[in-house]
């Protein structure tokens, strides 16, 4: 991980402005400013940087709208000069400035991200000064959260198989005090009434498992966390085209996701108990895969009619689901990249969220205004569960018809969490597919910071 930042007062100034009275700021101004932005037909958006009278840079202005996202630093890491810079002014009517700082330098440090595992990246890029070790610290823990998103669902998965993301639990708590690790793999799986998760997993040399971990006082509100860990997903015997497998060693971004937000919540020490559930796979190809038609009893003792293989991450998942319910947490969060449905109905840059509870679907989305960490509502329309009806089983894992797939894959894993738990479940796309501020193309973490200000406000604030 590059250093992006250093607690220091000192460094070149960058004086934010709203494009919006760029004019007014500019008219109270010197004459060498005036004549040196105006020469240069600076209009008050981005950057531009003003010399000194021996060339060196006196300071950088810096143009944002007054409606800004969360990623306000841009790419400012990638485009300055080389340099140590500071925050110096910043626009009167800016409201509350500590949190203005706290983002402009979380975003700064995302804009500085690489994935240099492979590549070697040497390049080294500017620090961004903070006045306070408390306000670097705060900015990290968003940081190295995001980054660690970032960097499971980036790692090819030749090297980021179901092991792996054992490991890397088995890292985490060997940093974090408190945190309790269990890996149920391969046959032990079935022993202990797990089916589909080693069903699905069963044909990969990578022995299938869930990995399991609690954190915080047992005698705190209980929040369970799942992700879906498929490491790589073929499609199985329902193979996928050439064109839809090659990013599909993203389809772990659940459990990366998950891992990010855990990351979150450790670091703060917000007052909970913290569980969780990882079913972690690879759905390959091999004489013993699953296949389409088979039926499988699951944990919960609903039986299912496989419909389709590369709709297998609901299979793992509600396995999770079922283990989390057992416990009667106060809510159950899910991530996982479940459907291409949800990209078509949301695109690739919002992620859709279902949700049993109004009350706390509603506070979601307040929560993610307030952070500026999109995220959107969709409907569990309940008629449509009629489409994952089977002949034989009790239901079969995917409609025949592929409209509104987001939905009823939302239903089918509606089926394993009771009426009475507070549940929600995001279908990311845990991946930038363009270049944005602070985004650079690749894996991306998609409403943690959302529920993370949502834990914050209902267990702390």
């Amino acid at each position: 991980m590059k250093n992006q930042f250093i607690v220091s007062t000192e460094g070149i100034p960058i004086t934010v402005i709203f494009s919006e009275t760029y004019i007014q700021w500019l008219e109270s101004k010197s004459a060498f400013i005036q004549n040196w932005l105006n020469a240069n037909k600076y209009d008050g958006k981005g950057f531009y940087i003003i010399p000194n009278d021996t060339g060196a840079i006196s300071e950088v202005v810096y143009g944002i709208e007054k409606e800004y996202d969360y990623f306000v630093a841009g790419d400012l890491p990638t485009l300055l000069p080389l340099g140590q810079y500071r925050l110096s002014e910043l626009p009167s009517d800016i409201g509350n400035s500590g949190q203005f700082i706290l983002d402009f330098a979380t975003s700064w440090g995302l804009a500085s991200y690489t994935y240099d595992r492979y590549k070697k990246d040497s390049k080294i890029l500017p620090l961004l000064a903070l006045s306070s070790k408390k306000m670097m610290s705060d900015a990290l823990k968003t940081v190295n959260s995001i980054y660690l998103v970032r960097d499971m669902i980036n790692c090819p998965a030749g090297d980021l198989m179901p092991e792996d993301i054992s490991k890397i639990v088995d890292d985490m708590a060997s940093e974090n005090k408190g945190m309790e690790v269990t890996h149920i793999v391969g046959e032990e799986l079935l022993k202990q009434n797990f089916p589909t998760i080693h069903m699905v997993g069963r044909a990969s040399i990578h022995e299938p498992r869930l990995i399991d971990f609690t954190w915080g006082n047992p005698s705190d509100p209980k929040v369970t966390l799942v992700g879906k860990g498929v490491c790589f997903d073929s499609g199985g015997l329902n193979l996928k085209p050439g064109s839809g497998m090659r990013n599909m060693k993203k389809d772990m971004g659940g459990s990366a996701h998950v891992l990010g937000l855990a990351s979150m919540i450790i670091q703060h020490k917000l007052p909970i108990r913290l569980r969780v559930l990882i079913p972690a796979v690879e759905n390959a190809v091999s004489s013993n895969a699953f296949r389409p038609g088979d039926v499988i009893t699951t944990r919960q003792g609903i039986t299912v009619e496989i419909d389709n293989t590369d709709a297998e991450g609901r299979l793992v998942l509600c396995e999770a689901l079922t283990e989390a319910d057992s416990e009667s947490p106060e809510v159950i969060i899910d991530f996982a990249t479940l459907t291409g449905a949800c990209r078509v109905a949301l695109g690739t840059e919002l992620p859709g969220f279902f949700c049993n509870d109004d009350v706390l679907a509603q506070n979601l989305s307040i929560g993610s205004r307030n952070i500026k960490d999109p995220i959107w509502r969709l409907p569990l329309f309940q008629p449509y569960k009629s489409m994952l009806s089977s002949q034989i089983a009790d239901i079969q894992n995917s409609a025949d018809s592929p409209l509104g797939g987001a939905i009823t894959a939302a239903l089918y894993l509606q089926m394993f969490v009771s009426k009475d738990t507070p549940w929600v479940h995001f279908d990311v796309m845990a991946w930038n597919n363009r270049k944005l501020p602070g985004r650079p193309i690749g894996g991306e973490a998609f409403g943690i910071r959302a529920v993370f200000d949502y834990l914050n406000t209902q267990y702390v604030a």
